[in-house]
């Protein structure tokens, strides 16, 4: 069986990862994640799955590498990881009763072959009050996730709808597209 590396420390990444129970490792891929000019949300999300992808692979060619990135777009912008509170409580009352797209994208290289999907989850907000949003953000402290919420605790509270045809892109790794991207790079799954 081929190495297998996943290029991102995420808890979230790794946790999903090991549902497909193949042997993997984790390394930082250390990619300069900042947009460029005029980049769409989406562009923004493949480009950097695949510099994580190819970042990793330049150095570890014998093995798969799985890069993915989110971005949550939201009238056409791109939102980032609020890291602190101030920022996580203003983007959810932004998005209270709107609707937020979230882009994941994810690429799996080995030297000169990648392999690369895009997944399109819409989640739509409920009204949130002020003080609905205090608890929320106290209680789990979002501050590292796209967004300001986690899908996969609390924060599925503050919905009204997902609409997605995976469930774990949210959470921050398509499996549903990973494992189709590795059963084309040889891998057996199931």
């Amino acid at each position: 069986m081929s190495r297998l590396i996943l290029a991102s420390t995420s808890p979230y990444r790794h946790e999903l990862l090991q549902r497909l129970r193949l042997p993997f490792e984790v390394m930082h891929p250390d990619v300069d994640e900042s947009a460029q000019p005029d980049e769409s949300p989406a562009a923004l999300s493949q480009r950097l799955a695949a510099s994580k992808a190819m970042a990793i692979s330049a150095r570890e060619s014998d093995a798969w590498v799985i890069g993915s990135d989110q971005v949550a777009e939201f009238d056409g912008l791109a939102l980032g990881k609020p890291g602190h509170r101030d920022a996580a409580t203003a983007q959810l009352h932004a998005m209270s009763g709107r609707e937020v797209r979230f882009l994941t994208a994810v690429c799996v290289a080995r030297g000169n072959d990648s392999f690369e999907a895009l997944d399109s989850t819409t989640v739509h907000f409920r009204s949130l009050t002020d003080d609905e949003i205090a608890r929320y953000v106290d209680a789990e402290q979002p501050f590292d996730c796209a967004g300001s919420f986690k899908s996969e605790g609390l924060g599925i509270t503050l919905f009204e709808a997902i609409e997605s045809s995976d469930p774990t892109a949210l959470i921050g790794l398509p499996l549903i597209a990973v494992a189709s991207l590795l059963r084309q790079a040889g891998f057996a799954l199931p």
